[in-house]
């Protein structure tokens, strides 16, 4: 079941400032890893301890992350499942915080359009996808 205010805010017209930037440095920073030839990790946000929101940038190896489940701390939900706890609303309101609306035109966000510009080869495998359909 999917609840229409979480599938608007997975939106980038209904971003958040916190959410933007640390998009924006993720994929950054994973542009940067795979300049550098580092093909076995991902960036990572890393939230600092402290009473006020701060975040940084760090790297895992991939598996660390694919293939993995994390769940919601136990804590932040209610006993009877049906709400989150105040220690949960403390935790993820600093990650809401801020607008950022981009430019609208007839009604539709306006985004920018991107180049597709091709990386030259470092390899002269070719790798092939299966189709799963058959």
């Amino acid at each position: 079941m999917s609840v229409v205010d979480y599938i608007q805010h997975s939106s980038r017209h209904l971003g958040c400032t916190v959410d933007l930037k640390q998009a924006y440095a993720v994929g950054k920073a994973a542009v940067e890893m795979a300049v550098a030839g580092k093909n076995d990790v991902s960036p990572i946000i890393v939230r600092k301890p402290g009473k006020k929101y701060q975040w940084t940038l760090g790297e895992t190896r991939l598996e660390n992350i694919a293939n993995t489940e994390k769940n919601m701390p136990r804590k932040y939900i209610t006993k009877d499942g049906m709400d989150v706890t105040k220690d949960c609303i403390d935790y993820i309101r600093p990650l809401i915080q801020g607008e950022d609306i981009p430019p609208f035109k007839n009604g539709l966000p306006c985004y920018p359009e991107l180049k597709l510009i091709l990386a030259p080869k470092k390899t002269k495998t070719v790798y092939r996808l299966k189709d799963e359909r058959g």
